[in-house]
């Protein structure tokens, strides 16, 4: 299987914001514990380049990682040097995509409307990262799917355990999960570390359970 087709098996892409390089391998290594295997490492988290290559060099066997908020292909760049196997974006910019598929590396900008959706994924993107998925909620990606099935869609934004079954069966091929389920001001002690590796097979078995039920 390609890796596009492990990110969208995996089902989950933990965005970790504002790590450091003290907690960036206890996160990690919590999540791919809960069960967890693509994890996006946000570009304005300060010394960004080193986590990226840090957790690819320890665990780059056993997790998927990306680089996120990119904004611009000058940063797309920086991150692929580093390692980065995917680029996750907030919005669409065309550059960016190309410059990401240039590097043959997977590109999921964000967007949210019909016309946003449709230009990234003329473009070149692989999956559409729904941002802010909340906005709308689960209904829309059906919405969106019905002129437009082909669209893979990854809703990001507002995703928790009380809701995320009802994107799966909406139809997302994945979902992008933030401080529902990484807080990195919430971990500090082991205990924390433990709760998050709970949290996490909440997750994934919740995905499990949702894509039974489609």
């Amino acid at each position: 299987m390609d890796l596009l087709g492990q990110i969208k098996e995996n089902g989950i892409v933990a965005i970790i914001r504002n790590a450091s390089p003290t907690n960036i391998l206890p996160i990690v290594r919590s999540l791919r514990a809960g069960g967890v295997k693509t994890v996006e490492i946000t570009v304005e988290t300060p010394k960004v380049l080193t986590l990226i290559e840090k957790v690819i060099d320890e665990m780059g066997n056993e997790l998927i990682v990306g680089a996120g908020t990119v904004l611009d292909p000058e940063t797309a760049r920086a991150a692929i040097m580093a390692g980065a196997k995917f680029i996750f974006s907030p919005t669409v910019n065309v550059e960016t995509i190309k410059l990401t598929k240039r590097y043959g590396v997977i590109s999921i900008p964000g967007a949210l409307t019909p016309t946003e959706i449709l230009t990234a994924y003329e473009h070149g993107a692989d999956v559409i990262k729904v941002f802010p998925a909340n906005v709308f909620g689960p209904g829309y990606l059906k919405d969106i799917h019905g002129p437009m099935p082909h669209v893979p869609l990854m809703p990001t934004g507002g995703l928790n355990l009380g809701n995320i079954a009802d994107y799966i069966k909406a139809g997302a091929v994945a979902v992008g999960l933030g401080n529902s389920l990484v807080n990195t001001k919430m971990l500090v002690s082991e205990s924390d570390f433990e709760n998050l590796r709970e949290r996490a097979e909440k997750y994934v078995q919740e995905v499990k359970k949702a894509r039974t039920l489609k």
